[in-house]
């Protein structure tokens, strides 16, 4: 069967420096970089757990920065494109078609993937919201750019903002479960807990202390 869908994580490569730099005190730079990693294979495993469910969807990685071993087997590649984090998601979308994008940091987000996808095989849209008030996946049946036209991106409204821009459009959208992000290092030992074996707590322990794993 060939996919009809695709399930795409943004994400930035995990170099030093260019991501999670919100972590940067009390982590270094290294540190912050690490845990960005580690978050990312999570949520790699979570997309590639819901594409072996779905012969019908494939995994795709829509990256800013140098393709490489960072990004597991049997996904395709696709440079973001676009200034912001709005034009980027609209250039996925018309570059990839119907599906969903997701962020690298929200791996618990994995349970509602098949919700997502279920939404879309009935021709629904779909938004999981994060608890900082962004969101951490958007579905689009039928991609069109003017969907992120005026939406703030990076805000404690964003993702209230976005359904309401959906729902403006007259699309029928699915709202998913409230995940936590990793945006700060407050937000590392709850989504640790969340996630117990996982890259993520592991790499925590490591780099903090045994009460992270």
């Amino acid at each position: 069967m060939s996919a009809t869908f695709h399930l795409t994580v943004i994400a930035k490569e995990p170099v030093a420096g260019r991501v999670k730099t919100r972590l940067v005190p009390p982590l270094s730079h290294d540190q912050a970089a690490r845990i960005a990693g580690a978050c990312l294979a999570d949520t790699f495993a979570a997309v590639t757990s819901a594409v072996e469910r779905h012969p019908d969807v494939r995994a795709v990685a829509l990256i800013d920065g140098d393709a490489g071993r960072w990004i597991p087997a049997g996904y395709g590649v696709h440079d973001q494109r676009g200034d912001g984090l709005g034009a980027r998601l609209a250039n996925g979308f018309v570059d990839l078609g119907p599906g969903l994008i997701i962020g690298m940091d929200t791996p618990s987000a994995g349970p509602w993937f098949d919700a997502a996808l279920e939404a879309l095989r009935a021709g629904d849209d779909a938004i999981g919201m994060t608890a900082d008030g962004g969101y951490w996946g958007i579905a689009l049946a039928d991609p069109d750019p003017a969907v992120f036209d005026g939406v703030p991106m990076s805000t404690d409204r964003t993702g209230q903002a976005q359904l309401d821009r959906m729902r403006e459009l007259g699309r029928v959208v699915r709202v998913l479960p409230t995940v936590r992000d990793l945006d700060t290092f407050d937000d590392l030992a709850p989504l640790v807990a969340e996630l117990p074996g996982s890259h993520l707590a592991g790499v925590a322990a490591h780099l903090i202390g045994p009460r992270w794993g």
